[in-house]
């Protein structure tokens, strides 16, 4: 199991500038909806967005501490 606040960790280690926002959707610590908002979105498509954010939870995901993954991308 997986908290919130390590997600959200896990994802500031990658875009330090990012507002992030974490919910668990069924309180099992694997199925979450996450919100991030940074400028090292700038000039990126969604899919590169979502990509880096991927990249910063690639562990995570792999070893399926995060089973599912509801991903929102925006620039400030």
């Amino acid at each position: 199991m997986i908290t919130p606040q390590q997600v959200e960790e896990m994802i500031k280690a990658q875009l330090p500038d990012a507002q992030i926002d974490v919910q668990d959707l069924t309180g099992g610590g694997d199925h979450y909806q996450v919100t991030v908002v940074s400028s090292l979105f700038e000039g990126k498509r969604l899919v590169q967005q979502h990509q880096l954010v991927y990249g910063a939870l690639k562990e995570a995901m792999s070893t399926e501490a995060i089973h599912a993954l509801a991903l929102k991308t925006s620039t400030p």
